[in-house]
């Protein structure tokens, strides 16, 4: 039996609710669930150094990445060039606002928002508490809406799609991005959950006993959601973080599906309307997302209308069947295999944001090809779709609780997290 003083060594998963001992960590290594496998705390070594050094970097980067141009593309004597800053200004020009704002917002503001809020927080910068505890609330809630990546890899397959209409070059703020979106990945990596809460204010103090390998919800106890405090089951809002929960997501199945149904109406015609139009001497062509996968394939260009297909076409659909299966299982149905549902919800949270790839695409294509009266692209309503699609199937996957897979399973484990190192 463990008594309150000892709450800081412990922790609730996340995943799986299990209680488990936090072992003393070298530097490099993290601290494994044994039930569920999910990392529970990692122990970085130079813990303000590290993130401060890689997010002032990639906020060097990204500042001389909106500087210079971008990319270009030559069509018959005829160039055209665009920088960063220039892509979402021709989505509101083309009355396509919904798609500029998504850009700035995913692809710039989230990112340079969570990299300053690490900086702000890792150094212990003299700010008034109940703005510290706004900062922290907000970097874990939007870490995973950061969408820089996402959009460079959108930039390689537009590269490709136009390389059969004219010559592409890259401008000198490629680089700066690419650096950019490797350097703002290791910050947000470089910076743990449950150690930054701890360096912001101590654990609240857990008064009631509590036993080792025995979920949380059989010992009345629930672990916030936000800063990982362990709390009285009934206790709503979390005296550290002040975000209030339960022990279990209210609602939580019925707003999944809720967002789940609404993104399958949405999908249908995401993929049946042009997701873009292209104007070619003036005859006006639209394209739908499996139409371009066709053109890509049949152009001979097969790993990147694989990528495309994979990303637009196969990964929202089998997203959608993932999230649907987790709601029928969770409901009590099908065998109490919770392991496999554990390992499919990771999967649908890792994979959903990779969607937006062939939006970006769109955004690259818009606002490149500008050739006067040889050439143009635009986005068309279907994108607008399909970027909808994919951030409902984000929100559908962040409202399920995992744990309520893990309540199905009828034995427990009785081992001490593992380590390995990083």
């Amino acid at each position: 039996m463990c008594e309150h003083h000892h709450a800081a060594q412990h922790i609730l998963c996340p995943q799986c609710d299990m209680m488990v001992a936090l072992p003393s960590l070298p530097h490099g290594h993290k601290a494994n669930c044994p039930r569920c496998g999910t990392t529970l705390t990692t122990n970085w070594e130079a813990p303000r150094q590290r993130p401060t050094a890689w997010a002032l970097a990639a906020l060097f980067m990204l500042l001389l990445a909106n500087l210079f141009p971008f990319v270009n593309m030559k069509v018959g004597g005829m160039v055209s060039e665009v920088t960063l800053l220039e892509i979402p200004g021709v989505m509101f020009s083309e009355d396509y606002a919904s798609l500029g704002t998504f850009f700035i917002l995913f692809v710039q503001c989230v990112p340079v928002f969570c990299l300053i809020t690490i900086l702000l927080l890792v150094n212990r910068v003299a700010l008034p508490h109940g703005v510290k505890m706004f900062l922290a609330r907000s970097l874990f809630a939007l870490k995973s809406w950061g969408m820089a990546e996402i959009f460079l890899a959108g930039v390689l397959v537009s590269f490709v799609k136009l390389m059969a209409y004219g010559d592409i070059g890259v401008g000198s703020s490629f680089v700066p991005w690419c650096l950019f979106c490797f350097a703002q990945l290791r910050a947000m990596q470089c910076v743990d959950r449950r150690w930054l809460w701890d360096d912001l204010e101590p654990m609240p103090a857990l008064t009631q006993p509590f036993r080792v390998s025995v979920p949380g919800i059989q010992q009345g106890l629930r672990s916030c959601r936000c800063c990982t405090a362990i709390l009285p089951a009934e206790q709503q809002r979390c005296p550290r973080c002040g975000v209030k929960g339960e022990a279990r997501r209210k609602n939580s199945l019925q707003w999944t599906m809720a967002l789940l149904v609404t993104s399958i109406m949405l999908y249908f015609p995401a993929n049946i309307l042009p997701i873009m139009i292209t104007s070619l001497l003036g005859d006006d062509m639209p394209s739908t997302i499996i139409a371009g996968v066709v053109l890509l394939w049949s152009d001979g260009s097969y790993p990147v209308a694989l990528v495309i297909f994979i990303a637009s076409i196969m990964v929202p659909t089998l997203k959608m069947i993932a999230i649907a299966w987790l709601c029928w299982d969770a409901k009590g149905h099908g065998k109490r295999d919770s392991e496999r549902m554990h390992l499919i919800y990771e999967v649908v949270e890792f994979v959903g944001r990779w969607s937006m790839i062939d939006v970006f695409v769109i955004a690259v294509l818009s606002a490149l090809v500008r050739m006067g009266g040889l050439m143009n692209i635009y986005p068309a309503i279907g994108a607008v779709m399909f970027a909808l699609v994919v951030i409902l199937t984000m929100f559908a996957a962040m409202t399920f609780d995992p744990r309520l897979s893990w309540d199905r399973a009828t034995d427990s484990s009785h081992e001490e997290p593992y380590q390995h190192g990083k």
